[in-house]
């Protein structure tokens, strides 16, 4: 095996989420070549996480189905949820990363949510679903997402994704003062 080849596995078919890790690595390891694939994996979670617990839990959970199926360097996850906080609702992504025997967490910047969003979403619909039918947009949410729409593009739901994912890495990239 070529040393210059850096494996990772991203729990998840979704190719916003897949450009996300690839990006935030090539970043991290530009000396490397970035072999990245998907793959469907569980969440264990509702499909539209309203908490932050059951968010964080679904990023675990997916990183865990992957190291169990599939052999590489570092493995991904990125969960998408939602919260009501002290000022109103609001969407992140928890970030889930294994390597070795270390699984590092990290969470994504915060995107307010107008409240009529937030109420469809109690109403047991998905983010994308409803922003979809909001902004009248096709699949948003393996595109821009709800960043994109709310934001006018000046953010997308990737650029949030490799933001979050790099500063996850912190404890994997420095081991020894982490532990």
């Amino acid at each position: 095996m070529q040393q210059n080849i850096i494996k990772i596995v991203v729990g998840s078919k979704n190719p916003v989420k897949i450009n996300a890790a690839a990006n935030a690595m090539a970043q991290l390891f530009p000396e490397y070549e970035i072999q990245t694939r998907g793959m469907d994996a569980p969440s264990g979670v509702p499909a539209q996480p309203m908490t932050d617990s059951d968010t964080r839990q679904g990023a675990i959970n997916r990183v865990n189905y992957c190291q169990q199926q599939v052999e590489a360097d570092y493995y991904f996850a990125m969960e998408g949820g939602v919260d009501y906080f002290d000022f109103g609702p609001a969407t992140f992504a928890y970030i889930a990363i294994g390597h070795k025997d270390q699984l590092a967490i990290g969470r994504s910047a915060i995107l307010p949510l107008p409240m009529q969003v937030y109420r469809a979403l109690k109403t047991g619909e998905e983010l994308g679903h409803v922003m979809d039918r909001l902004f009248n947009t096709v699949n948003i949410k393996q595109k821009g997402g709800a960043i994109g729409l709310l934001t006018h593009g000046h953010a997308t739901r990737e650029s949030n994704y490799t933001q979050a994912i790099i500063l996850a890495m912190a404890p994997l990239l420095n081991p020894d003062i982490y532990r």
